[in-house]
């Protein structure tokens, strides 16, 4: 791959021929700090033993230009991701009689990170309506910007909403934001609002981390429990950072009394999909979509996507053996 190509930007193109892992290590660790450690850590040998490109650590700094061509400011994940975070606080949307807050299922986020070689990969997920969908897209085409994945979170929302996987693999960093930039201008996607870190009010917060295995985080009101998978996810030649593209989060929305509203996404390898539906289904949960985030992922990566209300606790409780039906660890 040349630094002046045309076609570096998509995903499809001049992809490598796609390796198979060994399936090993399936066990799901939702528990115990050391096996997950081990786990994670043994990444850059076997990615170095492949010849695949890594990651490497960056700073704020390095992103000053991209910040500056989006018009907003991200953060680092893991000093790996440049992360910036997108809120719909725009739209008004309600599904199945519950008014869905931004934190909640209506986040556009993109990520940057830089490699070994120089290069640099995009991949976000953005919130448009209906209305901006096609001419979203047609900027994204018009700067060489892939899309992986046309799909829903919500059940019977209104007004109709959709969810676009962004991909791109480029040497110019400048020309991804720029890209970017041009399609959500296409949208009425706003500046984000000064970050709020208020607590959400009527949740047991630690009967949920109790329930489920993990220390959760606080998003604008929203408590969320996040995990990664174990295994070295890669896309075409490139490691992946954990997390990145292939995480399971539950989302809580406090609905009082102890209640909540959970959006929910669960990422799967192929064997374990049938597995994670009916535990889904057996917690009282609503299926809403399954499908992949990328095209080039390996292990191929599936997703589900879930919708819950009821007591949060018992909510987690019942939702943890679909969790643990995965080979996931508690995100660090």
């Amino acid at each position: 791959m040349t630094a002046d190509s045309s076609q570096e930007s998509y995903p499809q193109r001049g992809a490598p021929r796609r390796r198979v892992l060994a399936a090993a290590a399936l066990t799901p660790m939702l528990a115990g700090a050391a096996a997950p450690a081990r786990a994670l850590s043994s990444r850059s040998g076997e990615a170095k033993s492949r010849g695949l490109v890594q990651p490497v650590p960056t700073a704020l700094s390095d992103w000053e230009e991209v910040a500056h061509t989006l018009g907003r400011k991200g953060d680092m994940k893991r000093k790996l991701m440049y992360h910036t975070a997108l809120p719909r606080h725009d739209l008004r949307v309600r599904s199945h009689g519950i008014d869905v807050k931004p934190a909640l299922a209506l986040g556009s986020h993109v990520s940057f990170v830089r490699y070994a070689d120089k290069s640099t990969l995009l991949m976000g997920d953005v919130v448009v309506t209906e209305q901006e969908m096609q001419t979203f897209s047609d900027a994204l085409h018009k700067h060489k910007i892939g899309q992986t994945a046309i799909h829903k979170h919500l059940l019977a929302q209104t007004p109709d909403i959709w969810w676009i996987h962004v991909h791109a693999h480029s040497h110019h960093p400048l020309s991804l934001a720029r890209g970017l930039r041009a399609a959500f201008d296409r949208t009425d996607t706003p500046p984000p609002l000064p970050s709020s870190r208020r607590k959400p009010g009527g949740l047991d917060t630690a009967g949920i981390d109790a329930a489920l295995g993990v220390k959760g985080s606080v998003d604008d009101g929203i408590y969320k429990c996040v995990f990664v998978r174990r295994e070295t996810i890669t896309d075409g030649h490139l490691v992946l950072p954990p997390g990145l593209g292939s995480t399971s989060a539950l989302n809580f929305q406090p609905l009082g009394d102890g209640r909540a509203a959970i959006s929910g996404d669960c990422a799967m390898i192929a064997s374990e999909v049938q597995d994670v539906l009916a535990a889904l289904r057996c917690a009282g949960a609503r299926l809403v979509e399954l499908h992949n985030h990328g095209l080039t992922d390996e292990p191929r990566l599936f997703f589900v996507h879930f919708w819950a209300v009821g007591d949060g606790v018992r909510l987690a409780r019942a939702l943890r053996p679909a969790v643990a039906a995965t080979n996931v660890v508690p995100a660090g």
